[in-house]
């Protein structure tokens, strides 16, 4: 692949990044973190973490990411998790997005066992543009 077109393909996960990080935002999500992954797995090129007072609140940040996303074109291929609510992953391909309850969050504590990947802000993902 083109290094043009590994670019291309960068810039359109970013952008399915601040959208899935503004949804979260928007509903209170809590402690948002992005989790750039790109250069040590073929999973996705983010992961975005968040958490949740409870879990109708996680359910509504899931919702909402969803919503989000589906209106920019990008559907969301597989959720897992969200009859329980305590931890929701939703596969978008290029973007995963967990949602937490927090006591869930803190157990598992994906910011550690993903830590070779590089942890950004929201602004730099801004700068992938």
């Amino acid at each position: 692949m083109k290094q043009d077109d590994i670019n291309k393909d960068l810039a359109i996960s970013a952008a399915m990044a601040r959208i899935a990080y503004e949804a979260l935002d928007d509903k209170q999500g809590e402690d948002i973190k992005i989790l750039d992954i790109h250069e040590i797995s073929v999973l996705a090129d983010y992961f975005l973490i968040a958490h949740g007072k409870n879990q109708n609140h996680v359910k509504a940040l899931i919702d909402e990411v969803q919503d989000k996303l589906a209106l920019s074109g990008y559907y969301v291929s597989n959720i897992e998790g969200y009859q329980e609510g305590t931890w929701v992953l939703m596969d978008f391909g290029r973007i995963i997005v967990h949602v937490f309850h927090k006591e869930a969050r803190l157990f598992y504590d994906l910011e550690r066992i993903w830590s070779d990947g590089k942890m950004i802000s929201v602004d730099q993902l801004n700068q992938t543009n």
